[in-house]
């Protein structure tokens, strides 16, 4: 059976708040979004967050910062990422959290008249060796830890990011995100690559779309709801229900709950 879990809101400003509102909604863990300066993997305190979790009887996983770019061509600015990465590891085995979630960066890309060069394409030898690199680190930093590091789809895969996820997929300690709303705004394109390789898919983000507006709750949208929840019960994913807003939150529980009286 999966778990049911949510994102932290704006709305509630301390890790207290989310946690009483995901015991009120008998939810099981709270994405830890590492955005919002409350959520920094060097400033959170793990005694503190661990104490919540038996409070409220909830988990966590996290969402690492979606401008994380462990390839950028500055060195330092890489190394500052991959060290991110690393210190997240580290709280994640602080806190028993399983799962972090990762974007895939597309880097920066010039406009030319006819065509858009990504710069990730044009050095992709040495952005395909940046990315080795980084995956190592985290699997040495992993070792036999239960954490797998899960890739998101979000605007459509481009060709070169399809190489890289199967550079990164060369390790046991990365996995696949499959983001529900990003998929129905990329025309399902993600789909194949992710169907493909089933057997890493670990994560869900389950929200509504419709047409071009993502995050939407339950119900109120185009996606096929019922189909993912099936995709979920089969590989025993963690689903994150991915509203940006307590009232969106509280309307997708409640779907759900019609939905499995």
């Amino acid at each position: 059976m999966f778990m049911l879990g949510m994102p932290t809101l704006i709305e509630c400003g301390d890790i207290e708040s989310c946690a009483a509102l995901c015991q009120r909604l008998g939810l099981q863990f709270i994405e830890l979004n590492m955005n919002l300066p409350q959520y920094q993997a060097d400033t959170i305190d793990a005694a503190h967050f661990r104490a919540v979790a038996q409070k409220y009887g909830i988990s966590y996983t996290i969402h690492l910062d979606e401008n994380l770019n462990v390839c950028d061509f500055n060195a330092r600015v890489a190394q500052a990422w991959r060290q991110t990465a690393l210190d997240t590891i580290a709280l994640a085995k602080a806190l028993d959290i399983p799962v972090l979630n990762m974007h895939l960066s597309r880097g920066v890309h010039f406009t030319l008249p006819e065509q858009k060069v990504f710069l990730f394409v044009q050095y992709k030898a040495q952005y395909l060796s940046t990315l080795r690199a980084f995956r190592d680190d985290c699997e040495r930093a992993i070792g036999e830890a239960n954490i797998r590091i899960c890739v998101e789809n979000c605007a459509g895969y481009l060709p070169f990011q399809l190489e890289a996820l199967q550079t990164l997929l060369e390790s046991p300690v990365f996995a696949l995100t499959l983001d529900t709303g990003h998929n129905h705004a990329a025309g399902q394109a993600d789909e194949p690559f992710i169907f493909a390789h089933a057997e890493r898919l670990r994560h869900l983000h389950l929200h509504d779309a419709l047409e071009k507006r993502d995050h939407l709750a339950l119900g109120t949208g185009e996606v096929d709801i019922a189909r993912y929840l099936t995709l979920a019960r089969k590989n025993d994913l963690s689903v994150v229900l991915e509203t940006k807003t307590v009232a969106g939150l509280e309307a997708s529980v409640r779907y759900l709950r019609k939905m499995q009286p």
